[in-house]
């Protein structure tokens, strides 16, 4: 294969890490070709916003046996490796022809951890020294990396990210028999909090991560406890889920046993996930304050706002005219910019009701049962 033709290759089997298309509805296809056929991703970023990324694998052979990854170890199937130099020159001419605004990339393990974060921090160093590139670059960080292998990818990546994948030890050992909990997740990702923290010699970049939803038996209720350790705790930026993805594993995970119906149950599993972290990252809710059914699972067919307000009814009314911003957020159909909007108008003294701060349709029905203008 010449150069176009494995990025074309490695483009797309960078597909199944799916933490690059997050907040896209599932079942829109929101990548488009560029130049060359390879896949372009809407990516969103920790702040906010999206970035058109170049996402690929620096390569996709590799060492462990990840039961969920279609290129575990062991599976016949094509595989093939980009050198740095392949990989930074192609990309810059996307940048060069405005296709771009980034580049996210992983890989498999090549050999060793530390030896694949070489490749990827020579991308890197190449993109910023060579072709003085001062745009946004996402590496992901390999399980098992040495602090040195972290240090000097943290010190040329915009975003550095290492994937959880499962929120207990014993769910991570259901998934991978290659890699440690404690010493190949648990310890780098320590490592990267306390070197991108406010005021920390690399506090400029930011800390992401992903849990695979659904390849093991976790339930939702370990990962929203574990989500909310890393916000709080570690101080990451986002996190992410991914629902498995049905067929690329091995036959006996339990996300295989599950059959259609389950695979359209993860599905939305995922979405009530994104809502618990939003509740969380956006509005500082407490991880007790999330819901679950007595198995540790998120309602699917009430979003967890609405299961709180359902068991609080003790709550509610919440007084629009007196309330503080944290208590106008515990209604359904109330989010941080309406709340705004409803302190604005209070101040101005022009509130009359929730449709003058530009609610509509159903969420100003789900909201109107909870409020009054006191």
């Amino acid at each position: 294969m010449d150069t176009h033709e494995k990025l074309r290759f490695l483009a797309d089997a960078s597909r199944y890490d799916l933490s690059c298309a997050c907040g896209q509805k599932r079942g829109i296809d929101h990548r488009r070709r560029g130049p060359g056929g390879v896949w372009l991703y809407p990516a969103s970023v920790p702040r906010g916003g999206q970035s058109i990324m170049l996402k690929t694998l620096l390569s996709n052979a590799c060492v462990n046996d990840c039961r969920y990854c279609p290129f575990r170890a062991g599976r016949d199937i094509p595989r093939c490796t980009l050198t740095p130099e392949e990989v930074a020159r192609a990309f810059m001419e996307y940048v060069r022809q405005k296709q771009v605004h980034g580049l996210f990339l992983t890989s498999g393990v090549i050999g060793t951890p530390d030896g694949t974060m070489d490749r990827m921090v020579a991308v890197a160093r190449l993109l910023r020294e060579r072709y003085e590139y001062r745009g946004v670059l996402h590496l992901k960080v390999i399980p098992g990396a040495s602090d040195a292998a972290i240090e000097a990818a943290v010190a040329v990546a915009s975003i550095v990210s290492l994937n959880v994948e499962a929120p207990t030890r014993s769910a991570f050992r259901s998934l991978a028999t290659t890699k440690d909990y404690d010493r190949d997740i648990v310890r780098p990702v320590r490592l990267i909090s306390r070197l991108t923290g406010r005021g920390c010699r690399f506090g400029r970049v930011r800390q992401m991560t992903q849990f695979i939803v659904g390849a093991a038996d976790e339930t939702d209720a370990d990962i929203v406890r574990a989500t909310f350790g890393l916000y709080r705790r570690l101080g990451l930026d986002r996190v992410y889920f991914s629902a498995y993805q049905r067929g690329l594993g091995d036959p006996s995970l339990p996300g295989e046993r599950r059959g259609e119906a389950g695979a359209a149950d993860l599905f939305m599993r995922e979405h009530r996930l994104y809502q618990a972290d939003f509740l969380i990252r956006k509005y500082r809710w407490d991880a007790a304050d999330i819901g679950f059914e007595p198995d540790g699972s998120l309602s699917l067919t009430t979003d967890p706002k609405q299961r709180w307000a359902d068991a609080h009814p003790e709550f509610f009314p919440v007084r629009l005219r007196s309330a503080q911003r944290w208590q106008i957020l515990r209604v359904p159909g109330v989010g941080p910019v309406t709340a705004g909007r409803v302190l604005e108008a209070r101040r101005g003294g022009v509130l009359h009701g929730l449709d003058d701060v530009g609610l509509r349709g159903r969420r100003l029905l789900a909201a109107s049962r909870y409020v009054v203008m006191e």
